[in-house]
């Protein structure tokens, strides 16, 4: 059975240098990230991004390991982030890698949604959890 929760999170983008090789146009940062409500967890993870030379287009990729207990369930689980932005227009995906998810959170598969609302972080996770 689908599950649907939501609640709020706090996020810490901290800018990389360019590694040895690495173009300087595309940036490297590291995340750290604090969610609160039915998912009380820590997601720590990497995201690489490019911003165009055109106003408004850019895209991201980001691996997440994300750890703490979803409704009370623990264990941990990896989101794969893949963002576009074409002229202004947002494009989001946020998925649970297939199995990844680890102790109680075994068989977890899902998609979350990030939403801002004055400022305010909020994620939309809509999951399964095989028994």
């Amino acid at each position: 059975m689908t599950q649907h929760v939501r609640g709020t999170f706090e996020v810490k983008m901290n800018p990389q240098p360019p590694g040895e090789g690495e173009p300087e146009s595309i940036g490297r940062m590291v995340l750290d990230k604090q969610y609160q409500g039915p998912l009380e967890a820590t997601g720590k993870g990497q995201m690489l991004a490019f911003h165009s030379a055109v106003e408004g287009s850019a895209g991201y990729v980001a691996m997440e390991l994300v750890e703490g207990a979803l409704e009370g369930k623990s264990g941990t689980f990896v989101l794969q982030h893949s963002g576009v932005m074409n002229r202004g227009k947002p494009g989001l995906t946020l998925a649970v890698v297939p199995d990844s998810g680890t102790g109680e959170l075994k068989g977890l598969s899902g998609s979350m949604d990030i939403v801002i609302e004055e400022g305010q972080h909020f994620y939309e996770f809509e999951y399964t959890l095989d028994e």
